[in-house]
């Protein structure tokens, strides 16, 4: 095993699809989202492929979960991994996310990474600001 490596970058998004699960003036409520978002930094990859379901605790506050496909570089190293999302959005529009690749669905030069990471939006970033920890081994 290599020793831990941090990276930094910044992702924005090209495209937020939403659709309400169930009734949509019941709270929580439930919805489901796909995102398509760049990353570029320490991790290089457009178009991601990303799936979140939601919950809505009131108009604008809640939580979700969710997985993301990532496919081009990861500090030069190219390949693809998959990362599992948990995370809130806040009433003044924040939002907080954790991630952790999924084991096993690395790809290329990067199987048999393990990693975190996240990030935190505020309002007007742009890109958003993200770090993420792996290892490869």
């Amino acid at each position: 095993m290599n020793a831990p490596t941090t990276v930094t970058g910044g992702f924005g998004y090209a495209d937020w699809t939403e659709t309400t699960i169930g009734p949509a003036e019941t709270l929580p409520r439930l919805a489901r989202a796909s995102v398509v978002n760049t990353f570029t930094g320490g991790i290089e990859a457009a178009a991601t492929v990303c799936e979140y379901v939601l919950v809505y605790a009131t108009a604008t506050t809640g939580g979700f979960t969710g997985l993301q496909r990532f496919t081009g570089r990861l500090d030069g190293r190219a390949g693809g991994f998959v990362v599992e999302e948990r995370g809130t959005f806040e009433e003044d529009g924040s939002v907080r996310c954790t991630f952790e690749v999924v084991p096993g669905s690395a790809t290329g030069e990067l199987t048999g990474l393990r990693g975190t990471g996240g990030y935190h939006y505020r309002p007007g970033d742009s890109p958003v600001p993200f770090t993420f920890t792996y290892e490869l081994g």
